[in-house]
C-alpha cells in the first residue's frame, strides 16, 4: 500500500511503501513483548494513545511517509470504547489510501489468569469483579474487533522467539485485501486447540509414528516419518478431502470480506502426523497465487 504525497516529501520523488500495524488484543496476552519485537525490526511503535488523538494519528502517519514508514500501533481496553478508537484510527487510515494490518494476541483464561498472579499485576478493568470476571468482560468488549482482525495468536503456550516467529510468519507482505493470508498450525490436542483456529482437523486416526522405535523421535519434518504417514491410504483420502473442502470455502470467505483463515491439524502430540499434513496441506495451497501461506509448528520446539 503507497501513501499519499504529503509533508517532506518531494512531488518528483516516489514515496516508500508504507507498513502500519495495528496491535490488539486482552491484557496480559503479550503485546508488550510484541511491541519490542516491532522495534527491534524498526518499527515506529505508538501505545496507549488516547482515543480521541487516535485520528490525528493517522493523519500525521499519511502525511509523512518517509518518516513513519514502519509504524505499529498499539490499541486495547485502556483507549476506553476501544471498538470507537478502533474504527477511528482504522477509518482515519483508510481515508488516507493506507490499509493497516490488525493483529490480535489472546490467550487461554486459565493462562491470562497465572500471568497476572506471577506479575502482580493490576487488570485494567479491574473492580469488582476480580481477574476472571475482568478477563470475560474484556472478551465481550473486544469481541468486534477480534472478529475484524487479519491476523489473530494464541500466545499461550509460546515462548518470546516462537511469538516472533508467529507474529512475523502470520504478516502477509501483500495486504491486497483480495488475498486471503492461510496460516496452517499443526498442534497436539494434549496441549489444547488453538484459539485461533477457523477450522479444526483430527488426525488421530492415522497411524502413529510414535509407536515406531526408528521414528519415535524425530519429526514428521523429516523424509522417514513423512513417507510412513503418507503411506497410509487415509491420508491420501484426507489431503484431497481437505484440498476440496477448501477449494470450496475459500472463495466464499473472501467473498464475505474475511482477509485470514487458520487452519489447525492436530494429533496427540503434534510432533508426527499433523507436522506432516500440515505441510502437505501448506505446498498445496501454496500452488495458488491468491493467497498468502504461513505454517506454523506450534509443538515442534517443545516436542
Amino acid at each position: 500500500m503507497t501513501a499519499p504525497t504529503g509533508a517532506g516529501t518531494r512531488v518528483d520523488e516516489q514515496p516508500p511503501e508504507q507498513s502500519v500495524v495495528v496491535l490488539t488484543g486482552l491484557s496480559g496476552a503479550g503485546k508488550t513483548a510484541a511491541t519490542k519485537l516491532f522495534e527491534d525490526l524498526g518499527y515506529t511503535t505508538v501505545d496507549n494513545l488516547p482515543g480521541e488523538l487516535l485520528p490525528s494519528l493517522g493523519e500525521l502517519v499519511a502525511d509523512d511517509p518517509r518518516r513513519f514508514e514502519h509504524v505499529a500501533i498499539v490499541l486495547d481496553i485502556r483507549a476506553g470504547d476501544v471498538e470507537q478508537a478502533f474504527d477511528a484510527v482504522r477509518g482515519s487510515l483508510n481515508a488516507r489510501g493506507i490499509r493497516p494490518l490488525v493483529v490480535f494476541l489472546e490467550a487461554r483464561d486459565e493462562v491470562l489468569i497465572r500471568r497476572f498472579s506471577e506479575t502482580r499485576h493490576r487488570h485494567p478493568l479491574g473492580g469488582q469483579k476480580g481477574i476472571a470476571g475482568s478477563i470475560a468482560e474484556e472478551r465481550r468488549l473486544l469481541a468486534t474487533v477480534r472478529d475484524e482482525a487479519d491476523v489473530v495468536i494464541d500466545t499461550s503456550d509460546l515462548s518470546l522467539r516462537e511469538l516472533r516467529e508467529r507474529l512475523f510468519a502470520s504478516i502477509p507482505t501483500d495486504l491486497d485485501p483480495d488475498r486471503l493470508a492461510v496460516q496452517v498450525v499443526s498442534f497436539g490436542y494434549k496441549y489444547g486447540i488453538p484459539l485461533e483456529a477457523d477450522l479444526v482437523f483430527d488426525v488421530r486416526f492415522l497411524k502413529n509414528p510414535y509407536y515406531v522405535p526408528e521414528l519415535k523421535q524425530i519429526s514428521g519434518l523429516t523424509d522417514p516419518v513423512r513417507a510412513y504417514v503418507l503411506a497410509q491410504p487415509l491420508a491420501v483420502r484426507f489431503l484431497a478431502g481437505v484440498g476440496d473442502l477448501l477449494d470450496l470455502v475459500i472463495p466464499a470467505y473472501v467473498d464475505e470480506g474475511k482477509t485470514r483463515l487458520t487452519v489447525a491439524i492436530g494429533c496427540t502430540g503434534g510432533y508426527h502426523r499433523s507436522i506432516v499434513l500440515a505441510e502437505e496441506v501448506a505446498a498445496r495451497l501454496r500452488a495458488r497465487d491468491d493467497l498468502a501461506i504461513a505454517v506454523f509448528h506450534r509443538e515442534l520446539e517443545q516436542a
